[in-house]
């Protein structure tokens, strides 16, 4: 059912309100469109399923109230992006998450996408027909609206299922304390940091001259104002690879850039001239002005310095032979950075473990945190 106008929700209000579990799921624009803003929000409670179309109307003052309670149940998938939309586009903070890829990660699951997950314990196979749509398209097909259904439809009955299981591994303590650091992704004091350096997402930029990756930084501010005025995804304005042979093929002319494959010869017309005087700016600049390829800075980021590296070593193979041992992934038992971060802070007890390494649960310290600590003195 789409609920598009405040006066459709008394059903939906009446479904939440008696609700001690639902299951959520949140739609954005982001591979078509230059923001990447809450489209849909879908939620199934007592067998019916609702689509909340925030472009038309406050969803907030629907949802703010249930999402933020903790004694009910929310039930997401890889809520991580999810949980950010609804802070940043509707200021709610929410609470009560139960997020099923977290549980089937747990379980040692081996496809954690909801398709894998409903296939292997349904039988379900989910369309993928809409996998790319525009969903901030109006009016939204029916066929749209009914792909978008079906990321919760079975949610609630997947959950029940997971949170079997990890009950009976007795593991369901992990998954809560999982679910509640998630939580708090979206006050995450790091994502106010310094913006990422654009040029590092593009293949092949980090061999480049400092002149040319700051030539390069030139012509991908010229493609997102472009794509930000017309609101369209940076990449569907121009793709890196023919940007990059603009930039190191020495472009001088419009007409130059029109022979460059995968390079709209209409966006060469109408904005070239300005890409054009970007560049021979940038071949004026003297060498102090220019900026090369910038050096990692996101902690444990990149390879461990070489007094840690033995450290890192010892570490790294008591958390594979746990891993191992007890059936989950590497990284889901103890990430690399959680490692890294374990060499360099030196912990020396379990509580200075959980304390000062970043991303050390408690669950992750009970089951191989003597083991790290043992490793961390250079003992067997």
């Amino acid at each position: 059912m789409l609920v598009d106008s405040l006066r459709d929700t008394e059903d939906l209000r009446a479904d939440l309100a008696t609700a001690q579990r639902f299951a959520l799921d949140c739609e954005a624009a982001g591979f078509h469109r230059y923001s990447d803003r809450l489209c849909l929000v879908q939620v199934t409670v007592n067998d019916h399923t609702y689509i909340l179309d925030p472009l038309a109307f406050d969803i907030a003052q629907v949802l703010r109230e249930p999402l933020e309670d903790p004694d009910v149940a929310v039930i997401m998938h890889g809520a991580d992006f999810d949980l950010r939309l609804l802070k940043r586009d509707l200021g709610i903070r929410l609470r009560g998450l139960l997020d099923t890829q977290i549980a089937a990660a747990l379980l040692g699951e081996e496809g954690l996408g909801l398709a894998a997950l409903l296939g292997s314990r349904f039988g379900i196979t989910l369309s993928k027909k809409y996998q790319r749509a525009d969903w901030a398209v109006r009016p939204l097909t029916e066929g749209l609206l009914d792909y978008a259904a079906s990321d919760t439809r079975h949610l609630q009955e997947l959950s029940e299922l997971l949170v079997a299981d990890l009950v009976a591994a007795d593991r369901i303590d992990w998954a809560r304390e999982e679910w509640l650091a998630l939580e708090d992704v979206a006050d995450d004091p790091t994502e106010a940091e310094e913006p990422e350096d654009p040029v590092t997402r593009v293949k092949g930029a980090r061999h480049l001259s400092p002149r040319e990756l700051t030539a390069l930084r030139r012509a991908l501010e010229w493609r997102d104002d472009i794509a930000r005025a017309k609101d369209r995804a940076p990449f569907r304005v121009i793709g890196d690879p023919p940007l990059l042979e603009a930039v190191v093929g020495g472009a001088d002319r419009v007409e130059d850039l029109t022979t460059i494959k995968g390079f709209p010869r209409g966006l060469a017309r109408e904005e070239g001239k300005d890409l054009l005087r970007s560049l021979r700016a940038v071949a004026g600049m003297t060498e102090a002005e220019l900026e090369p390829f910038p050096r990692a800075t996101r902690r444990g980021s990149g390879r461990p310095p070489p007094e840690l590296e033995e450290v890192v070593d010892r570490l790294k193979a008591v958390r594979n032979r746990k891993a191992e041992e007890i059936g989950l992934p590497r990284g889901t038992l103890v990430s690399n950075a959680v490692i890294l971060g374990i060499a360099r802070t030196a912990p020396e007890d379990i509580e200075g473990l959980v304390a000062d390494v970043e991303g050390m649960r408690r669950w992750k310290a009970d089951v191989v945190g003597e083991d790290l600590l043992q490793a961390l003195r250079g003992r067997p």
